[in-house]
């Protein structure tokens, strides 16, 4: 059995990489990382968009109709 390391390891196949084995933080912190560049993607589109507003009223009577 291989000692535990902190590198990824990478698995071949045919001698072409297939695989990746990395430990669980790293894989957590990656996923994380991934979601961060998401949202940031999701806010610059959204700031792209003209803002529209509404009056308080209306939209105080669309939560009556409901």
């Amino acid at each position: 059995m291989r000692a535990l390391t902190k590198e990824p390891e990478v698995i071949t196949r045919g001698g072409k990489p297939v695989s990746v084995i990395l430990p669980i933080k790293q894989y957590q912190e990656m996923l994380e990382r991934l979601e961060d560049v998401e949202d940031i993607a999701w806010l610059k589109k959204a700031r792209s968009k003209p803002l529209h507003y509404r009056p308080l009223a209306d939209v105080l009577a669309d939560l009556d109709k409901k």
